[in-house]
C-alpha cells in the first residue's frame, strides 16, 4: 500500500484493525524518529496482533518515503541534504543551527523565480504530507529538530491540502511548537484564507523581494499578481490574528533591489506593522546573471531600515560554502545520473544469421 500522505497512513493501520489512539501513537513515534516498540506501556497488552506483527514491516516502509542520498556539511553549522524519495526523485533538506530544519513540499517548483535553480525546471509532482513529514523524520536521526520552516524546494501554496496535513501532523503528535512552523510563500489568496483555519497556525513567511510591481511580476513571473502592498496587508491581518510578526523575505540581488528606491519603499510598505524584515544575500546559482552585493552593502541597507523603524535581521543563505543554493543538490545529482548514463558502453545484439532461429 502506498503511504504517500498521512491519510494513507491512518487508513492503513485501521486497516490492520488499529483505531485512533493506536493512529496517534503510530504517528507520533514515526514523527519523532522513535522506534515503534519504545513507550511504556506493553505492545502486546494496548495493540491488535495483526497491526502488532505488522509493525517491522510498516517501519520498513515509513524508512523508505525519504532516505539520505548525500549530506553536505557548511561551515556555518548547516547541512544540505539531498533526501530520495520512494519513486526515485529527490528533493532536498537543510538542517539549521540551533535545531531548525527546512524541508521541501514539491519536486520542483512552477513559480519560477528567475533567479532559483528550483524554478529552471519545472514542477515535476507534489510532495505528499506523509513524505514531509518523513523529511523531518529523517532529520531527528541527526539532530534535534524543535523548528521546521517550508522554504525548501516548491511552493507551499500550491501544494496547500498536502502541507496542512503536515503542519497539522508536525504541530500536534510531532511535538514542535506552532510558531516555530513557518510557512513560506510567495503569496496566494488561498493561504490568507486556509491558514487561519487551521488547528496550527504556522508562522508565516512572504516574499517580497521588491516593492515594484512590475519588478516583482518579471522576478517571480509565474505568482499571483499581488501588489506589494496588499501583500502587505493581508500579512499584517493575519500576524494580528494569530500573534506571530510576519517574516519578510527579501533575497539581495545586487543592481536589482538593492537602491536607495527600494530601501524607500521598504520603510513604506513596512514601518510600523509587525513584520520582521530577512535581508538575504544572493546565493550565486552557476549560469544565472544574477551577483549578491558586498557583505558591506547588505550590511548598510540592514542597518538603515533598522534605524528607520524596520525590524532587520541580515541572514546569511544556509550552505554558502558548500553552493546550496535551493535546487542545486538536485540538479548536481541529475547531471551526474545523465553523464553516468551515456558514458555507459552499448551492447548491441548481432543479428542471426539468415536461416537461423532467434532465441
Amino acid at each position: 500500500m502506498s503511504l504517500w500522505s498521512i491519510q494513507d497512513l491512518r487508513d492503513h493501520v485501521r486497516s490492520l484493525g488499529g483505531n485512533a489512539q493506536h493512529e496517534s501513537r503510530v504517528l507520533r513515534l514515526w514523527s519523532q524518529a522513535k522506534p515503534q516498540d519504545s513507550g511504556r506501556r506493553r505492545l502486546e497488552s494496548f495493540m491488535p496482533a495483526t497491526l502488532r506483527n505488522a509493525l517491522p514491516a510498516l517501519t520498513e516502509q515509513l524508512a523508505g518515503l525519504a532516505t539520505l542520498r548525500e549530506q553536505h556539511p557548511g561551515q556555518d553549522g548547516s547541512a544540505r541534504l539531498l533526501v530520495g524519495l520512494h519513486d526515485g526523485q529527490s528533493v532536498e533538506s537543510v538542517l539549521l543551527p540551533r535545531d531548525g530544519l527546512c524541508v521541501s513540499s514539491q519536486v520542483g517548483c512552477a513559480v519560477g523565480c528567475v533567479f532559483c535553480m528550483t524554478g529552471r525546471e519545472g514542477l515535476i509532482r507534489q510532495v505528499g504530507s506523509a513524505e514531509i513529514v518523513a523529511q523531518v523524520a529523517l532529520a531527528r536521526t541527526l539532530q534535534p529538530v524543535k523548528k521546521v520552516v517550508f522554504m525548501g524546494m516548491g511552493e507551499p501554496a500550491h501544494n496547500l491540502d498536502q502541507v496542512m496535513e503536515a503542519i497539522d501532523l508536525l504541530g500536534t503528535v510531532g511535538n514542535i511548537g506552532h510558531k516555530n512552523l513557518v510557512f513560506s510563500t510567495v503569496g496566494d489568496p488561498r493561504v490568507f484564507e486556509r491558514l487561519p483555519q487551521g488547528r496550527v497556525k504556522p508562522a508565516l513567511a512572504l516574499s517580497l523581494h521588491t516593492t515594484r510591481p512590475d519588478l516583482r511580476a518579471q522576478l517571480l513571473p509565474r505568482a499571483p499578481r499581488f501588489d506589494p502592498q496588499d501583500l502587505v496587508d493581508a500579512g499584517e491581518a493575519y500576524a494580528r490574528a494569530t500573534g506571530y510578526p510576519i517574516q519578510y523575505q527579501w533575497t539581495l540581488l545586487e543592481g536589482v533591489n538593492d537602491n536607495e528606491e527600494e530601501i524607500e519603499g521598504i520603510v513604506r510598505l513596512l514601518k510600523g506593522k509587525y513584520a520582521l524584515m530577512n535581508m538575504i544575500p544572493y546565493n550565486a546559482v552557476p549560469d544565472l546573471p544574477y551577483a549578491r552585493p558586498s557583505w558591506a552593502r547588505a550590511a548598510e541597507i540592514a542597518r538603515s531600515l533598522h534605524q528607520r523603524g524596520v525590524l532587520t535581521k541580515l541572514r546569511q543563505s544556509a550552505g554558502q560554502d558548500v553552493e546550496g543554493g535551493c535546487g542545486q543538490l538536485r540538479a548536481r545529482g541529475l547531471a551526474q545520473e545523465r553523464a553516468e548514463a551515456q558514458s555507459q558502453p552499448v551492447h548491441f545484439q548481432p543479428r542471426p544469421a539468415q536461416g537461423s532461429a532467434a532465441k
